[in-house]
């Protein structure tokens, strides 16, 4: 199916999360692979935005952390209240219930209103691009693009998203499926993102989130 239009017409439909808080003071540089920041989400109280409403639920759950989707077309997104400029990101996750047809990913340099997002789906498609001044759009692509490096179902995907000056790189499972250059973003927050297509029900759990210092 196209999911070009689906895509851009979810991520206008922000998250329900808690408004956005001016985040941490950047960290300074450090060593190549220096852990700038992670989080196994054993402590519910590291400070990601939660969220419990009829539209879904984000929180800490079973030493990870739970977003489930229950409106069509939405996207949720959760963040640490960080700030970094080039970051290596790294996360495990899988999907725990839900349609196959759904997003899964990464956000780097989240401002407040926009962010740049690194998604897959569990039935094996994947995008990345940049949702800013209410609106989305892929890099390098005109829908989410297939990719058999993407394990299907209830499997685990270890995603990576590189933010490094103007350069985003996008690794699945260890292999490079996008690369794109944009200058619009240069700072910003880090997350986690899960949503919907045309079927509720996205139920996604994130463990061993990471951030290093590329």
């Amino acid at each position: 199916m196209n999911r070009t239009i689906l895509l851009i017409v979810s991520l206008v439909g922000v998250s329900l999360a808690c408004a956005f808080t001016p985040p941490t003071a950047a960290q300074p540089s450090a060593p190549s692979g220096s852990v700038l920041y992670q989080d196994d989400f054993s402590r519910n109280s590291s400070g990601w935005d939660r969220m419990l409403a009829n539209e879904g639920v984000m929180d800490y759950d079973a030493g990870g952390f739970r977003i489930l989707v229950n409106s069509l077309q939405t996207n949720f997104w959760t963040t640490p209240r960080q700030d970094f400029s080039d970051v290596r990101i790294e996360v495990d996750t899988g999907k725990f219930a839900g349609p196959d047809e759904n997003r899964i990913g990464l956000v780097c340099r989240f401002n407040g209103t926009d962010y740049y997002f690194f998604i897959i789906s569990s039935d094996g498609f994947y995008g990345m691009g940049i949702f800013s001044g209410g609106k989305a759009a892929l890099f390098g692509q005109a829908e989410m693009q297939r990719s058999e490096n993407i394990n299907k179902g209830l499997a685990v995907n270890h995603l990576r998203a590189d933010c490094v000056g103007n350069t985003l790189t996008f690794y699945v499972n260890g292999f490079q499926v996008a690369q794109a250059q944009d200058a619009i973003l240069a700072a910003g927050d880090v997350g986690i993102l899960a949503g919907t297509f045309a079927a509720p029900g996205v139920d996604i759990v994130f463990d061993n989130f990471v951030v290093l210092q590329p």
